[in-house]
């Protein structure tokens, strides 16, 4: 198995960032068909896929989290560990910290629209760290 790092900084406070043309530089050399999982560290981020467009990543997604996971609400991790971003908890969470996608010749199989993403839900910034782990 083959095993690669990706490190990215956010911004939190659901910071998405796209993962898509790193991950295809180091796939682009691997010949033949496998999977590509990957696992973000930590636990107030997560993976996913999605359009990467202005709308869905600075208005809608932001908003449906606020109304899933609110960030003025309470939490009782809050008050176990006195600090503000319980949601961030939740919102990853629900999301998941890991993604499998399929790739041939070096390309991942991913629609037209859509591009791997890493969402940061937590209150600041973070230096994050995708593992990737290639199977064939």
């Amino acid at each position: 198995m083959q095993r690669f790092s990706i490190q990215v900084n956010t911004d939190g406070n659901n910071d998405i960032i796209n993962l898509q043309a790193e991950l295809s530089q180091h796939l682009r050399a691997i010949k033949g068909d496998g999977l590509v999982s990957l696992f973000v560290v930590g636990s107030t981020a997560a993976l996913t896929t999605l359009e990467f467009e202005t709308g869905l990543v600075k208005h809608d997604l932001p908003n449906f989290f606020q109304r899933l996971a609110p960030d003025d609400a309470r939490y009782e991790h809050e008050a176990t560990w006195n600090d503000d971003n319980g949601h961030s908890h939740i919102r990853a969470a629900f999301i998941g910290p890991s993604l499998t996608v399929p790739f041939s010749d070096g390309r991942l199989l991913t629609g037209e629209y859509q591009q791997v993403v890493l969402i940061d839900f937590d209150t600041r910034p973070r230096r994050r760290t995708i593992i990737a782990s290639i199977i064939q």
